[in-house]
C-alpha cells in the first residue's frame, strides 16, 4: 500500500509554512568581489525566497556571494507572496538568464511560477543550465524544464520519521496539520503513510487539526493553539508520545512545549538544525557559527540535555535548502568551467552535495507511477539524535 500511494500520489509541494511567513520586495543583492571571481568570465545566478520565507535559502546564497564575489553570483529573492505574485517570480527569472554571462540558475526554493519562469528563460537562452530545488509544481511540469530537480524524499520520510519516533521511544505519534496542507496531494499521501505506518509499528496515530496560520487568527493564534494544545497531548497519552507539525511557523512553540514536557520530536517539518531548535532552545549562536552545522548541533545537544531531554529529539545534520543551494552552485560553477560530463552528472552533483554536508546522502531518481525521471532526484540523510 505504501509503494502503491508513493507511486501515485508524489507531488513534491514542500512550500509547507511559507505562506505564514511576512512580506519584502525582492531585490538584487551583491557582495565585494573576490579574486575567485574576476578569473572566471561568467556568472552563476540564484534565486531564493527572502529572508522573512526562509532565511536559511537566503543565508546560503549569500554565503555562496561572499565566497565567489559579485564578479561570479547574481543573487535575486522571488516575493513572499509567491503565489499571488508570480510574475514577478517568472520576471525575475527572466532578468537572470538575460544576462549573457550568466550561464547556469540555481533556484531553491521553486516555488509555483518558476517553470513558467523557466520556460520563459528557455526562449532566450537555450544554453543554461537550470537547477531547481524543494519544487512546489508537479514533476511533469518542473521536470521538463529544468535540468535538474532535487527535493527531499518526503513520501518516504512517511516510514522513516514513525520509525525515527519509535527509536525515540514514542507509543503514539501526534500529527498536526490543518484542511489546506492537507488539501496537497503530497502531504496527504505522507500523512497516509505515517498513519499505516504507525498500525504497522505499534503505534498510536493521533490526527490533530490546527488553525491555519494563513487563517483568521493568522500565525500568532496558530502557535497559542500548539503551545496549549501540547500539554494537553502529553497530558491524555503520556510522555512517550511524538509530535510532528506540517507549517514552519509552528516549529518553535512545538519544540518548546515538547522539551518542557519530556515528549519526543523526531524531526522539524523542513529538517534543518536551526529550524525551530536556536529560537525554542534560547541559543546564542556567535555571527561567525551561524553556518557552522556541528557547533550548532552540539550546542542544541547541551541545551536539551540540561533541560532533561537527551535521547528524545532528533533532526537531520544539515539544513537541506542550503545544501541544494550551495551544492547546486557549486556543481553549477564545475558545470560552466567545463569539469562535468553534461549537465546532469549524478556522482559529482552527489558529490557537491556530499562536500557540504560532510556525510553520506542517498539519491535515487524520481519513479512517478511507473514514469522515470532521469533528472529529478530524491534526497535522504539519516537522523542525528540529541
Amino acid at each position: 500500500m505504501v509503494k502503491r500511494v508513493i507511486s501515485l500520489l508524489l507531488v513534491l509541494v514542500l512550500v509547507l509554512g511559507l505562506a505564514a511567513c511576512g512580506g519584502s520586495t525582492p531585490a538584487p543583492t551583491t557582495a565585494a568581489p573576490t579574486t575567485a571571481a574576476a578569473a572566471d568570465d561568467f556568472k552563476i545566478g540564484i534565486l531564493t525566497g527572502t529572508v522573512s520565507q526562509n532565511e536559511e535559502e537566503y543565508r546560503a546564497a549569500q554565503n555562496v556571494l561572499a565566497k565567489y564575489g559579485e564578479g561570479m553570483i547574481v543573487h535575486m529573492t522571488y516575493p513572499d507572496k509567491f503565489m499571488d505574485e508570480q510574475e514577478t517570480t517568472i520576471s525575475n527569472i527572466v532578468s537572470l538568464a538575460s544576462d549573457p554571462k550568466v550561464k547556469a540558475l540555481v533556484i531553491v526554493q521553486a516555488v509555483p511560477g518558476v517553470a513558467a519562469g523557466i520556460a520563459r528563460a528557455r526562449e532566450i537562452r537555450d544554453d543554461l543550465l537550470i537547477i531547481a530545488g524543494v519544487p512546489g509544481e508537479d514533476p511533469s511540469v518542473i521536470a521538463p524544464v529544468a535540468d535538474i530537480v532535487v527535493a527531499i524524499d518526503e513520501l518516504s520520510t512517511g516510514v522513516t520519521i514513525i520509525e525515527q519516533a519509535v527509536a525515540l521511544g514514542a507509543k503514539t505519534f501526534v500529527h498536526y496539520s490543518f484542511p489546506r496542507h492537507m488539501s496537497y496531494a503530497l502531504l496527504a499521501a505522507r500523512r497516509d503513510i505515517f498513519k499505516e505506518t504507525c498500525e504497522l509499528l505499534g503505534v498510536e496515530f493521533v490526527d490533530a487539526t490546527a488553525p491555519d496560520p494563513t487563517g483568521d487568527s493568522g500565525l500568532t493564534g496558530a502557535q497559542q493553539f500548539i503551545l496549549e494544545d501540547v500539554p494537553r497531548k502529553i497530558a491524555e497519552y503520556g510522555v512517550d508520545t511524538a509530535f510532528f507539525a506540517t507549517n514552519c511557523g509552528m516549529q518553535v512553540p512545538l519544540i518548546t512545549q515538547v522539551v518542557a514536557g519530556g515528549a519526543i520530536y523526531p524531526i522539524p517539518c523542513c529538517p534543518s538544525p536551526t529550524h525551530g531548535f536556536p529560537s525554542a532552545l534560547g541559543l546564542s549562536i556567535p555571527d561567525d557559527k551561524k553556518g557552522d552545522m556541528p557547533y550548532i548541533i552540539q550546542l542544541t545537544k547541551d541545551a536539551i540535555a540540561a533541560k532533561g531531554g537527551t535521547g528524545r529529539l532528533s533532526n537531520w545534520p544539515v539544513p537541506i535548502s542550503m545544501m541544494f543551494t550551495e551544492g547546486g552552485a557549486a556543481y553549477a560553477i564545475e558545470w560552466a568551467k567545463g569539469n562535468t560530463s553534461g549537465k546532469v552528472d549524478l556522482d559529482q552533483l552527489k558529490a557537491a552535495f556530499e562536500d557540504y554536508t560532510g556525510t553520506a546522502i542517498s539519491m535515487t531518481e524520481l519513479n512517478d507511477g511507473g514514469k522515470i525521471y532521469d533528472n529529478y532526484f530524491m534526497i535522504m540523510l539519516d537522523f542525528v539524535t540529541y
